[in-house]
């Protein structure tokens, strides 16, 4: 299947009461078992990277290689830039042909960050790119993402997305970024009253960590992309020590780190299945 935009796959998630698996990617082995768990759950996928991605990797060749992999798969799949802060950044990804963004504003001002994502919104939409942007704001920390949160208010929901023309609204529900210290506690309530309100799908981040229920639940009441980052992290780098242990003999980087691939392939393949996710490609080709 195609390369397509966050908002079609959107759509189909709405229409289907499912959500859609978002995995951040930061090297080619994450890449490559996201795409793997993509096909074997026969699920559309989107792949994730964040701007300390692009500085780590470089936006070309990272780009080039997501475009294949998703290119080569036989499920719809989206490139999605997570958390971008600056219209630069956005612009960068647009030439490099990701088939989405995130303008994040939410540390500014309402008016400041609404203006920002109308700017965005303008361009984008002028390329054919699905845009995602936040009210509210999602706190902890992981890579360059860090500070306290604030719940987004639905009143001011439904206002932002009238008002920037965002194909997609990340909320502010009691999630994080990271690794969460105890069990988080998401305000459902708070999440119904939004879904009332806002005409686009929703989007939880910090869903790493997030219990199985709590996660099923969001996406009952209307969570239509659900964000993953450190929940591979952690795999990948625990099948890389326990083979480094197991191995210590070992000096070739295809045998850890393709360790590491499998560990997060199981993972991805796990959250697509807990979203709702497997076997929605397949409908999807029978309706087309």
């Amino acid at each position: 299947m195609s390369l397509v935009t966050l908002k079609e796959l959107l759509a189909d998630a709405r229409a289907g009461g499912y959500a859609v698996g978002a995995f951040n990617v930061h090297g080619m082995e994450i890449a490559q078992a996201v795409a793997a768990a993509a096909e074997r759950a026969q699920a559309p996928v989107i792949f994730q990277v964040n701007q300390g991605t692009i500085k780590y990797a470089g936006i070309r060749p990272l780009a080039a290689l997501l475009r294949t992999l998703a290119e080569d798969l036989r499920v719809p799949a989206a490139i999605h830039l997570d958390h971008g802060t600056s219209f630069e950044v956005v612009v960068q990804c647009l030439r490099h042909g990701f088939t989405s963004v995130m303008i994040d504003g939410s540390r500014l001002p309402y008016a400041e960050n609404a203006a920002l994502v109308r700017k965005v919104v303008e361009v984008a939409h002028g390329a054919g790119v699905s845009v995602e942007a936040e009210l509210g704001r999602i706190g902890g920390m992981e890579d360059d993402l860090s500070g306290e949160g604030g719940f987004t208010d639905p009143h001011e929901a439904a206002r932002f997305v009238e008002e920037t023309g965002v194909d997609a609204l990340a909320v502010a529900i009691g999630t994080a970024h990271g690794v969460y210290q105890g069990e988080p506690k998401l305000d459902f309530e708070r999440l119904a009253a939004i879904r009332e309100r806002v005409a686009v799908p929703l989007v939880m981040h910090g869903a790493s960590g997030v219990p199985e229920g709590s996660v099923r639940r969001a996406v009952e009441l209307g969570i239509r992309k659900v964000n993953l980052s450190t929940e591979l992290k952690i795999p990948f780098t625990a099948a890389i020590r326990a083979f480094l242990t197991a191995h210590p003999e070992e000096f070739d980087p295809r045998k850890y780190l393709g360790a590491g691939r499998q560990a997060v392939e199981e993972t991805v393949f796990e959250k697509i299945v807990l979203v709702g996710a497997a076997g929605r490609a397949a409908a999807r080709e029978q309706c087309t």
